[in-house]
């Protein structure tokens, strides 16, 4: 997992190639006033969901997991809390869906506040629970870049 201002993402571009285009999409797309709905940048290899949604409570959230795609996951507006744990002996509340590609884990998640102009990368091995609530229910714009972990 990594989280970090967007401002730094070009420290993150040589970690998967897919990164490159992910990150200029964010630095150089106006998320001000992008509408919703789902955005190709490298047809089904990267891709960026847009999205608008009031967070939830923690304890009401279940881990996820993907197996196929990287979630780089930034906030255009608001804050929310993402559950955080290693997928390590978590246990399975949902079996892994190869179309859906996610698998949903009960265990404790670690909250981690993440707040407007931040990102969050999560790996194959990083369980998440996103869009909880970080104090008071709150309105959050995001964008989620899906990048396909092969090559």
């Amino acid at each position: 997992m990594i989280l970090d201002l967007l401002s730094h993402s070009t420290a993150y571009e040589k970690l998967h190639p897919g990164f490159n285009s992910a990150f200029y999409f964010l630095r150089k797309t106006d998320l001000a006033t992008i509408s919703e709905g789902r955005y190709a940048i490298d047809g089904d290899r990267i891709y960026a969901l847009v999205q608008s949604y009031d967070t939830k409570p923690l304890a009401d959230g279940l881990l996820e997991v993907h197996q196929r795609y990287i979630d780089i996951q930034y906030l255009i507006k608001g804050e929310e809390l993402i559950g955080y744990a290693p997928m390590a002996d978590q246990p399975v509340r949902t079996p892994y869906d190869r179309d859906k590609d996610i698998a949903f884990l009960d265990g404790a998640a670690e909250p981690i506040r993440v707040q407007q102009g931040q990102f969050v990368a999560f790996f194959p091995h990083d369980a998440h629970m996103p869009g909880r609530t970080a104090g008071a229910p709150a309105h959050v714009r995001k964008v989620v870049i899906k990048v396909s972990v092969a090559r």
